[in-house]
């Protein structure tokens, strides 16, 4: 009799150990934020006023509907698969550059694996006609409000603006979460200018913050400098967590490329990490609702050129004007937060 009580005891407890591990699960919801540098996703047809001319069926890459369907089709591949492996139902948000408008975001996500998506995006005065996006998951994701913050020139240098910081506040798992989206000035133009971008970004956030001294707010994009570069310290984005102070971000991808030597792009043999979402304070040290849990560059194997002599770099779209029916010469990046 007591043997028997005590196997009836025992298989009650694991019972009520399973359910608690399920019941810390529900607690401890898991969901994930992405970026994703799409490498001049134009269309073939020519937009009135932007200098869109290569990427026409005439011009330099003679850029057709076969080449432009084979880019949705590729890129609608790595954003369906982001963060799958340890999130089920994909990324709440992908943040997305170099957009050359509307029609290409429909045509994107009118790719079957990406139908669960919707996006937000504003025209902006880019010469070129590149934009940033947001894409989202309205499961997962609520848009409340959102704009495009227009950026000011630095010193008068109209050539090399930032294309607009998009800002896009939503509600994700219960918490309200901003999210803004960047581009700055490529390394054509000299650090000073993308110092001035990382300026007008710390002001919006500190505007932000004066709404909500509590706000979880994440900033990402292609800045087109690394972690440790003075832009990334002016914006005041910091390598370790204890380092981060109110108002700071912290930046965890200082340590994915100088510690661990990982970056996003490469360039003469040097990997570089420009593709970089950070985050404020509270969503550091939250001890309720969302929290940071985790991140990573997302490196499978296809992203990437087998051949030489370009043999480790991320397959892009064309190499010179040669078709390589690639997806990005970025790679993606991605955070994990918590639900607490």
């Amino acid at each position: 009799m007591k043997k028997f009580l005590f196997l009836i005891l025992t298989v009650c407890l694991a019972s009520f150990s399973v359910m608690g591990q399920e019941r810390a699960k529900d607690r401890h919801e898991l969901y994930s934020v992405a970026f994703y540098n799409l490498e001049n996703l134009f269309d073939t047809i020519h937009d009135e006023g932007k200098n869109d001319y290569d990427f026409l069926p005439d011009g330099r890459y003679a850029w057709g509907t076969k080449k432009y369907e084979a880019k949705l089709k590729n890129l609608s591949r790595v954003l369906s698969e982001l963060s799958r492996d340890e999130v089920p139902q994909g990324p709440a948000c992908i943040g997305v550059a170099e957009v050359e408008n509307g029609r290409v975001l429909d045509d994107l996500l009118a790719q079957p694996a990406l139908a669960q998506y919707k996006y937000v995006h504003y025209e902006g005065p880019d010469k070129r006609g590149i934009d940033c996006a947001l894409l989202y998951d309205p499961q997962q994701f609520t848009v409340r409000h959102s704009k495009l913050v227009l950026s000011v020139p630095y010193q008068g240098d109209t050539t090399h603006l930032t294309r607009g910081f998009l800002v896009v506040d939503g509600e994700l798992a219960g918490d309200r979460l901003c999210i803004i989206v960047n581009h700055w000035p490529s390394r054509g133009a000299e650090s000073p200018v993308r110092v001035h971008a990382a300026r007008q970004v710390k002001a919006l956030k500190d505007s932000l913050f004066r709404e909500n001294r509590k706000l979880k707010l994440v900033v990402m994009g292609d800045l087109n400098d690394d972690p440790m570069d003075e832009s990334l310290q002016t914006l005041g984005a910091r390598k370790y967590p204890k380092q981060v102070k109110k108002r700071e971000f912290y930046n965890p991808w200082w340590e994915t490329l100088e510690d661990e030597g990982i970056g996003t792009l490469c360039y003469r043999d040097k990997w570089n990490l420009f593709d970089q979402i950070v985050i404020t304070r509270p969503l550091l040290k939250a001890r309720r609702g969302l929290r940071y849990e985790g991140h990573e560059v997302f490196r499978p194997d296809y992203l990437f050129q087998h051949d030489s002599p370009y043999e480790g770099y991320p397959l892009r779209t064309h190499g010179g004007r040669k078709w390589l029916n690639g997806y990005s010469d970025h790679l993606p990046t991605i955070i994990y937060l918590e639900k607490r």
